[in-house]
């Protein structure tokens, strides 16, 4: 989804990356606010986390979703990801995917920066991201 100050786009000539969940391109209009979001892990305010991979990406993508409220914007604002995601494989990459096709149905999907790591910050914590949003 498009904003006033967002525009995500796939130029021609480049593959078309929305069945993977991201898009190529996102610009910023000038006198833009952007808004920073730190890396969010898949754990509440408990600070629990599930050993199950996609119910921490949910807890990831509502701890953004908060995040951003705090500032007056939603899921739709958000220009950048960049996702970390302990042992990476293509069963996690289908999850990403789908759980991306439910903030974004119109497929406007941020750009987005995927990269495997061997650990994050703490024990059992299996992806992090962050986001860049505009107002």
């Amino acid at each position: 989804m498009e904003t006033e100050n967002l525009q995500i786009t796939n130029p021609e000539g480049i593959y078309d990356p929305r069945p993977h969940g991201y898009s190529h391109v996102a610009s910023i209009s000038p006198n833009s606010k952007l808004v920073y979001v730190a890396g969010q892990g898949g754990s509440k305010t408990d600070g629990l986390l599930s050993a199950d991979f996609r119910t921490q990406v949910q807890i990831v993508f509502e701890n953004l979703a908060i995040a951003l409220k705090s500032q007056g914007l939603e899921m739709k604002h958000i220009a950048k990801l960049t996702t970390l995601v302990v042992d990476y494989d293509e069963a996690k990459h289908e999850v990403l995917i789908e759980e991306s096709n439910k903030i974004w149905p119109d497929r406007k999907f941020p750009v987005n920066t995927l990269i495997p790591v061997q650990r994050l910050a703490l024990t059992g914590m299996l992806i992090e991201i962050d986001a860049t949003a505009v107002a």
